[in-house]
């Protein structure tokens, strides 16, 4: 049996949740994982995803995916599904995934990753 993030990823994969849907589920899912010493973090990115208080922050993250230079997956996703599956993404090092969870946190808006190597292959990360 999968775990719940795998569970409700595959779900989203194959169509049966949207993405808006599985953001607070991911969202639960966060803050049960985390130690008792950090839900009022937890509690204010909730809030923002759902327009609260910390409404400035990005609530949305749009992953581009090129392939020979021609854009192949453009995908928009609630922030708590991208932090899930961040770090599922292949080819993206540990830094470049601590570099988007760093701007994530910030509250940073536009573009925080553009990879492209010499065939024009590459990932785009925007936060909206």
């Amino acid at each position: 049996m999968t775990d719940p993030l795998e569970r409700v990823l595959e779900l989203v994969a194959k169509g049966r949740l949207t993405a808006e849907e599985a953001g607070p589920i991911l969202d639960a899912l966060e803050a049960k994982a985390m130690p008792s010493s950090e839900p009022a973090a937890a509690a204010e990115g909730r809030d923002a995803a759902a327009g609260g208080k910390g409404a400035g922050n990005a609530r949305f993250a749009r992953v581009e995916v090129r392939e020979s230079g021609r854009r192949i997956v453009d995908l928009r996703v609630p922030i708590s599904l991208g932090r899930f599956a961040l770090s599922r993404v292949p080819g993206l090092s540990s830094q470049q995934i601590a570099d988007v969870e760093e701007a994530v946190t910030s509250g940073a808006h536009g573009p925080i990753l553009d990879v492209q190597d010499a065939d024009g292959d590459g990932v785009r990360i925007v936060l909206e």
